[in-house]
């Protein structure tokens, strides 16, 4: 509410009315004097400078309500591109965790057949991990990127160009190639 210019007056006014009053705003938690200017507006009506205009009120409270709201759609966009980060990131932290464990499957395999030609257990191989087909989803995870940025790769490279892209991007220096028929990507061997 603006500022008005008040003047001060004395009046005489009874004491048991002074009392009243004083205790009306108690009551009311605002002052005597503010009790005595609504009393005053509601027998003047509208006196110009007394009070703000309705018309000026909603708009005050229009603006207001139009900047709660723009603020609360921020905190949602900036909750939302934070979750999204974290999304991001953890997907960027499992892809590596697998590139590192397929390194350490090929080393441990590596070492096995250089240690014992033979194995003292027949029924164990030495077969190298292999890799399971993926959806777009799951190979921009392993490769630290989004779906949409292996779909544009594998649209705008040729496939070369896009085994060669998916190697570099791979923790566990692997290829994908696109196959048309299934839909998925699959390791080159």
């Amino acid at each position: 509410m603006t500022n008005i210019e008040r003047e001060s007056i004395n009046f005489r006014l009874p004491k048991t009315l002074v009392k009243a009053l004083r205790l009306a705003a108690r009551k009311r938690k605002t002052t005597a004097t503010e009790l005595v200017i609504q009393g005053l507006q509601q027998i003047l009506d509208d006196v110009p400078g007394t009070k703000e205009s309705v018309e000026n009120r909603l708009q005050k409270l229009e603006e207001d309500f139009l900047r709660l709201q723009a603020n609360i759609e921020n905190l949602s966009l900036e909750r939302e591109s934070n979750i999204s980060a974290k999304v991001e990131e953890l997907f960027l932290k499992l892809a590596r965790f697998e590139g590192v464990l397929l390194q350490m499957q090929n080393t441990i395999n590596a070492s096995r057949s250089r240690s014992k030609s033979s194995s003292a257990y027949p029924y164990q191989t030495n077969a190298p991990v292999k890799l399971e087909p993926r959806n777009a989803e799951q190979l921009a995870s392993r490769l630290g990127t989004s779906a949409s940025t292996v779909e544009e790769k594998r649209a705008t490279l040729r496939q070369k160009d896009f085994e060669r892209w998916t190697q570099d991007r791979d923790l566990g220096n692997r290829s994908w190639r696109f196959n048309e028929n299934d839909g998925l990507y699959h390791p080159v061997y």
